[in-house]
């Protein structure tokens, strides 16, 4: 039954060029169950979401660096987020960053590989002063650098989003995290919909929408295609694939991490249900997959967050290009110079 699955998907998203169907999609899913051994689908399922990777998306891989510029003090309980002033965290609220602060990191980041870089706001969503900030650091690292921006700063109106749409803001990251049927056990002080709401202003704005979710929250395999599924609506440019990290003060400080194998299919299955997406590595790879990032690089994902996250250390730069390096994989930007 699982040769014939991936049979009939390969020939949807490789000979058709179609999206597959949401009964594929949870059947899929459901691979995710049979246990290691003999018949274990994983190679075959890894393999499958590597070649549909190099068909609607090439072999480049995209480096992304991203920057706090607000930390902490956010008034949302999304259980997973230490920057929540509704759980006792280690981190505490921190002034914006200054104009230089913002500029020099963006340096590093160009100097380091990134072709983007986003500006990430520990807020609910932007008041008048949180506008004043995205768009004077935008039009900064605009000014100073080549970085195509971005901006992650909570939920929008559609006034707002139309506002940093014409600040020259690229893309905007607004994940939707779960999906709609486990959403309510992360967060209580906003809803799916809003997020979702803010994705369709973002769409409807000119700008790229950039959202995805965290893997291992305790989600179900099932759960993970359904946001898969919920995003593909959203036609998203980027989508970023986070693992539960799980961090000291939140309500899921004592979650189990995924195992290696579990993460790996759910960037599989993300790629076979977004074909056409930049699928992003993001949070928690180092923690969850350790040495077995690379098999991700060639198991359906083609970008990567470099450098540290916002409240978490990632691993060096140079360790990645490392890695992409030894994969003959060719990085957007640095083509030529691996």
């Amino acid at each position: 039954m699982t040769s014939s699955l991936l049979a009939d998907v390969s020939d949807a998203l490789l000979r058709r060029r179609e999206p597959i169907t949401d009964e594929q999609a949870y059947a899929l899913a459901d691979l995710a169950t049979v246990p290691p051994g003999d018949g274990d689908p994983m190679p075959a399922l890894l393999d499958l979401a590597h070649r549909v990777r190099l068909a609607w998306c090439g072999e480049e891989v995209s480096l992304e660096s991203i920057l706090s510029t607000k930390t902490g003090g956010c008034p949302e309980d999304c259980a997973f987020c230490s920057q929540s002033a509704a759980f006792s965290t280690p981190v505490k609220p921190q002034p914006y960053l200054t104009r230089d602060e913002v500029v020099a990191a963006a340096s590093d980041a160009q100097a380091g590989g990134a072709t983007e870089f986003c500006l990430v706001l520990a807020i609910k969503g932007p008041d008048a002063k949180a506008m004043t900030h995205i768009l004077e650091a935008a039009a900064a690292v605009q000014c100073e650098t080549d970085l195509e921006v971005a901006v992650s700063a909570g939920l929008l109106t559609r006034d707002q989003a139309e506002t940093i749409a014409a600040a020259g803001v690229v893309r905007y990251n607004h994940n939707l995290e779960a999906a709609a049927s486990f959403f309510p056990t992360i967060c209580s002080t906003h809803t799916w919909r809003e997020r979702w709401d803010t994705c369709t202003f973002v769409k409807d704005a000119g700008m790229q929408v950039c959202s995805g979710g965290i893997l291992g929250m305790g989600e179900t395999p099932r759960q993970r295609a359904e946001l898969a599924l919920a995003l593909r609506q959203l036609e998203p440019a980027e989508v970023p694939v986070n693992f539960l990290n799980p961090r000291p003060g939140t309500p899921l400080q004592r979650a189990a991490v995924l195992e290696p194998r579990i993460a790996l299919h759910g960037v599989a299955l993300f790629r076979l249900i977004l074909p056409f997406a930049m699928l992003r590595y993001a949070g928690g790879r180092e923690v969850v997959l350790g040495d077995l990032q690379a098999a991700g690089i060639l198991g359906g994902a083609n970008g990567l967050i470099v450098g540290n996250y916002l409240t978490t250390l990632g691993r060096p730069t140079s360790d990645d290009l490392s890695m992409l390096r030894d994969l003959r994989v060719p990085v957007k930007a640095l083509t030529g110079l691996l």
